[in-house]
């Protein structure tokens, strides 16, 4: 580089986030007498100061703050270079960083990534379980390739492609549905013991605007921040609960009840950053994605 080099924005930017150049030269494995000589060279070349270390905490410049904006888009733009580089384009081997919101676990992820691993087997594949708003957070800074959420409003530089609609109804074991109506009256959920996902859940909030919607107030027995402890805890009890309808399809002792008016869908979406570089590996389960979803005759989306 001409007059940074690559360790020196590596080094600016790990003082930046930890605001503390100890911390940051343990973070680097270098002392902190070399890190505080690095960046002092590259204030040097640069002929400004970047860091105020006069506080208790070292804080970015004005000039600083400025300077580290461009040096993450370029590790960043630097680190999908490389990526290309290595990508292989009969997928003998690569990798995918794919982000799931917290549903998709029960009953999408276990497929796609047996038919990636089957087609495509020296492919590695790294799967984060987030909260949506992480998740696209994760895909501007390059820390995920892919990401399966739901359609909306997204920050800039989102770009969304629909997959599918996802419907949830009220779930109960298979012998409790033949004792309830079909659908089931919205109104007739106060006389349910739901046990529902807690309230950090995105299905969660959408479970309880509906129920605020239509001035319900069924009794929560059980909250829950695992599906599989909802599915375990709904066969073997009295209980109801509220899950997307494909979640039952992976568990034949669980029953949807479709309840009247029905619970709005959701368009389940595809999310990769804007303008990024698209891997093979992300191509191929791009194409896998969209193949499995016809396959298992999910609704398509609005």
């Amino acid at each position: 580089m001409a007059v940074a080099e690559l360790r020196h924005l590596r080094y600016l930017l790990a003082v930046a986030e930890h605001g503390n150049f100890t911390r940051a030269a343990e973070e680097l494995h270098i002392s902190q007498p070399t890190l505080s000589q690095q960046i002092k060279q590259l204030e040097r070349a640069l002929g400004a100061q970047l860091l105020d270390r006069t506080g208790r905490t070292v804080r970015l410049t004005d000039a600083g703050a400025a300077y580290t904006a461009h040096a993450r888009r370029a590790l960043r733009e630097l680190a999908a270079a490389e990526r290309a580089v290595h990508d292989v384009h009969d997928l003998s081997r690569g990798h995918l960083r794919l982000g799931v919101t917290p549903t998709f676990t029960a009953y999408l992820v276990g497929p796609l990534a047996a038919e990636l691993h089957s087609r495509h087997p020296g492919v590695g594949l790294t799967l984060a379980e987030l909260p949506q708003d992480r998740m696209e957070t994760a895909l501007l800074a390059d820390d995920l390739d892919l990401g399966i959420a739901f359609a909306g409003s997204h920050p800039p530089g989102i770009a969304a492609s629909a997959l599918f609609t996802e419907t949830l109804s009220l779930v109960v074991g298979a012998p409790r549905a033949q004792t309830l109506p079909n659908p089931l009256p919205v109104h007739a959920l106060e006389d349910e013991h739901l046990a529902l996902l807690s309230a950090d859940f995105a299905t969660r909030g959408h479970i309880d605007a509906y129920f605020a919607e239509h001035r319900v107030a069924p009794r929560i027995a059980v909250e829950a921040n695992s599906i599989q402890a909802l599915t375990e805890i709904v066969r073997r009890a009295s209980l109801a609960t509220v899950l997307p309808d494909a979640i039952t399809h992976e568990h034949p002792r669980l029953t949807p009840i479709p309840l009247d008016p029905p619970l709005p869908a959701r368009t389940v979406a595809l999310l990769r950053r804007h303008g990024s570089y698209t891997s093979t590996a992300a191509s191929a389960f791009t194409r896998i994605v969209h193949e499995l979803v016809r396959a298992r005759g999910y609704a398509p989306p609005p």
